[in-house]
C-alpha cells in the first residue's frame, strides 16, 4: 500500500483523543488530526517523531492527519487505524494471505450477526463456505518484543468475538485477523491482564472453530522517508 506524501514533526502532546500538537522543523507548532481513538500506549510519547499526511480539502479544520509514529528507539508504528483494513484488503486481493488465498470475492463492511454487527470482510468462493474476517490493529509493544491486543478494555471487541463464535455452527468460516503494525513487535499474545473477558471470549471462539491469523506489516522507505506498507507474512 502506497502511503500519501508524508511530512514530519515532533510530538508535543495528544489530547481530546482526536487532536495532537506537533513541532515542525521550521519551529512552528501545529495541531493535527489523530485518527485513532484508542489508548495508543507507547505510540504517542512526547518527543516521538510524527509522520503526517496533508489533505487538500479546504473544508477540513485540521488538514494534517497523523499516519505513523517513529519512536525514539527507531521503531515505526502505523497509528491510523483505517490503514489496517486497507492493508488487509490489498493483501486479500493479491493473495498474500495464504490461508485465505482461494477466495475470489471480497466484500467489505457487511452486516451480520445477532448483535447488529458489521464484519470487516466477507469472503466468498463458489463451492466454499463463506468466510467472515474481523481485523484488529495491533500496536502495543512490551519490553521483550511481544505485541499485545487489546491495549484497553474493549466491549466492541468482545461483541465481535461473540458474533464470530456463532458462525462455525452455521457452516461458515470465521477468522480473527491481528494486523501487527509496529516494526518492533516480534511475537504476539492476547493481553489478558488488560481485558480478561476478551481473552476468555477469544479462547471460547477458538474452541468453537474460529481461526486466528497474525500478520505483520513491512514498512517501505525512500531514503529515510516512509512511503508504504505491505502485509505479506505471518508472524
Amino acid at each position: 500500500m502506497q502511503l500519501p506524501t508524508l511530512s514530519q514533526g515532533t510530538l508535543l502532546r495528544r489530547y481530546k483523543r482526536f487532536l495532537a500538537d506537533i513541532l515542525l522543523p521550521t519551529g512552528e507548532t501545529v495541531t493535527i488530526h489523530c485518527p485513532n481513538t484508542g489508548a495508543m500506549t507507547g505510540c504517542a510519547n512526547e518527543g516521538d517523531t510524527v509522520w503526517f499526511s496533508t489533505s487538500d480539502n479546504p473544508k477540513r479544520k485540521y488538514p494534517n492527519t497523523w499516519e505513523l509514529t517513529q519512536t525514539i528507539h527507531g521503531d515505526f508504528i502505523c497509528v491510523n487505524t483505517q490503514r489496517a483494513n486497507q492493508l488487509v484488503a490489498e493483501a486479500l486481493e493479491n493473495r498474500w494471505i495464504s490461508e485465505l488465498a482461494e477466495y475470489t470475492q471480497i466484500l467489505p463492511e457487511q452486516k451480520y450477526g445477532e448483535e447488529n454487527s458489521r464484519i470487516d470482510f466477507l469472503l466468498k468462493q463458489s463451492g466454499m463456505n463463506d468466510c467472515f474476517v474481523e481485523v484488529k490493529s495491533t500496536t502495543l509493544l512490551t519490553d521483550n518484543g511481544e505485541g499485545l491486543f487489546p491495549d484497553a478494555k474493549t466491549e466492541r471487541g468482545q461483541k465481535h468475538l461473540r458474533e464470530l463464535a456463532l458462525l462455525p455452527s452455521q457452516n461458515k468460516q470465521a477468522v480473527i485477523f491481528f494486523a501487527v503494525l509496529h516494526s518492533g513487535i516480534t511475537s504476539f499474545k492476547v493481553a489478558e491482564h488488560i481485558d480478561k473477558k476478551y481473552a476468555e471470549l477469544l479462547e471460547q471462539a477458538i474452541q468453537q472453530g474460529v481461526r486466528v491469523l497474525i500478520y505483520k506489516a513491512e514498512f517501505e522507505f525512500s531514503g529515510n522517508i516512509p512511503t508504504g506498507l505491505q502485509l505479506r507474512h505471518s508472524l
